[in-house]
């Protein structure tokens, strides 16, 4: 349980680090990146994996690159859904996700090593 809203968390701190290097991104207060973390966790998991699965056909024929656009859609999606957050024009619906994975990316190791034991995980990294 620790594990998801320490990913929740890393998720809104990845956020805020979008809203200040993505232009078209933006997020009103913690709390608002809070509720965004949950969105973009909550369209991740149910709404994503369908429209990658409908989209599959374009995506091979693109060679992957339309996954890109798979991802702006559910970034896109979550800003509609979470109030204080928004994603406007092209350049925050593609480049936003790509930022937030890096950066969340980051704090995750980050926070692994420092022994927090991200995403559920009950073994403690060693000293």
């Amino acid at each position: 349980m620790l594990g998801y809203f320490l990913t929740i968390l890393i998720t809104a701190l990845s956020l805020l680090i979008v809203d200040l290097a993505v232009p078209g991104v933006n997020i009103t207060s913690f709390p608002s990146a809070l509720i965004a973390g949950v969105a973009i966790g909550l369209v991740n998991a149910l709404i994503k994996p369908v429209l990658s699965l409908l989209s599959l056909p374009v995506t091979f024929l693109t060679l992957g690159l339309f996954s890109f656009v798979v991802n702006g859609i559910c970034f896109w999606l979550a800003s509609v859904l979470a109030p204080g957050f928004a994603a406007n024009g092209i350049i925050a619906i593609i480049l936003g996700p790509v930022v937030l994975s890096l950066v969340s990316t980051l704090l995750n190791k980050y926070f692994a090593e420092k022994g927090f034991g991200m995403l559920g995980s009950s073994e403690k990294a060693p000293n």
